[in-house]
């Protein structure tokens, strides 16, 4: 019965391919000019995402470039276990996660507080102000903002000048490991927090205003409205924008990190990233930092799909 069962939902599945097919070829007739526009970023995705993906045979191999990956010696799990092993393995997966908690706590609710107030700004001269300030530091270089706080965290910087006026003694902040998560972060909120909160902002904008109207007739505040309009408007966008920053929590850029860290403060700054990137480009163990590479991928993966499953059955919003 079971085999017979098979059968016919083969063939039903085989019956309705031709009409998903008919159905497609209708559509992309209708819609060429929609699929012509996606065509870039599928063929972005396809030759520097997916195409390198056979590079990921470089963890289990003994790389070696005279023979390319597909003649270089199979070693196994070996450089998993030597990263496993390694004195720098608590180090850099210790940083790596303090350092994405630390802009879950911090950075991910900013551009969220932010696009709130600013909704409620009704002078469009002022909001539009505070907007193009907020988001200029966006679209300054990595290396022009770290080449910033660099000038400002040394011991004749601003912060420093700050710190002495309020009583404090002047150090180099960028030489204290312990300040380097603050200086991190803190950066990053002053860097992203107006281009972030552009998608809360467009959300706010699709709320039906009649509700606010309601609210308002039956004696609701602004807070309160906030509270029981504005907030559950975006709370979806929330949940799905938070669901993807999990499923990060193991990756952070080595860019802005390689721009300002230094030996003094590999305790709390070396991460991953920087890991890897000094290990695969100034040690050459390609093999060893593929693999590394690699142990953070499956890590991400499986805290995305965790996160997923909870949110799913918490609240019923999920990716998929």
């Amino acid at each position: 019965m079971k085999q017979e069962a098979a059968v016919i939902v083969n063939k039903k599945s085989l019956n309705m391919n031709p009409g998903y097919i008919k159905l497609f070829v209708k559509d992309l007739g209708k819609h060429k000019f929609a699929y012509i526009t996606i065509i870039p970023i599928i063929a972005y995705y396809l030759i520097f995402h997916y195409k390198p993906l056979y590079g990921i045979l470089m963890a289990f191999q003994e790389f070696n470039p005279a023979d390319g990956v597909w003649g270089s010696k199979w070693v196994g799990f070996e450089h998993f276990i030597s990263f496993f092993n390694s004195p720098y393995f608590f180090r850099v997966v210790r940083n790596t996660f303090l350092l994405n908690l630390y802009q879950l706590i911090f950075e991910f609710p900013a551009p969220i507080i932010f696009a709130l107030f600013l909704n409620e700004i009704k002078a469009m001269r002022y909001k539009r102000i505070i907007q193009t300030t907020t988001y200029l530091p966006h679209f300054v270089s990595t290396v022009v903002i770290c080449g910033i706080i660099v000038d400002f965290c040394m011991s004749d910087g601003l912060f420093n000048d700050i710190i002495e006026f309020l009583g404090g003694t002047r150090v180099p902040l960028l030489q204290k490991a312990n300040l380097f998560p603050v200086i991190y972060v803190g950066s990053n909120i002053w860097k992203n927090l107006g281009w972030s909160s552009i998608i809360y902002l467009s959300q706010l904008s699709s709320i039906d205003p009649q509700l606010y109207e309601a609210a308002t007739i039956d004696g609701a505040g602004r807070f309160r409205k906030m509270w029981s309009i504005t907030i559950p408007g975006i709370l979806p966008t929330i949940i799905i924008l938070l669901i993807l920053r999990i499923g990060r929590m193991l990756s952070i850029g080595f860019e802005k990190i390689i721009l300002l860290y230094n030996p003094l403060t590999y305790e709390t700054a070396d991460v991953i990233s920087t890991f890897v990137y000094r290990k695969g480009l100034m040690d050459f163990a390609w093999s060893y930092s593929t693999a590394v590479g690699q142990f953070n991928s499956v890590v991400n993966l499986l805290l995305l799909v965790l996160a997923n499953k909870i949110s799913k059955k918490v609240n019923e919003i999920s990716l998929w």
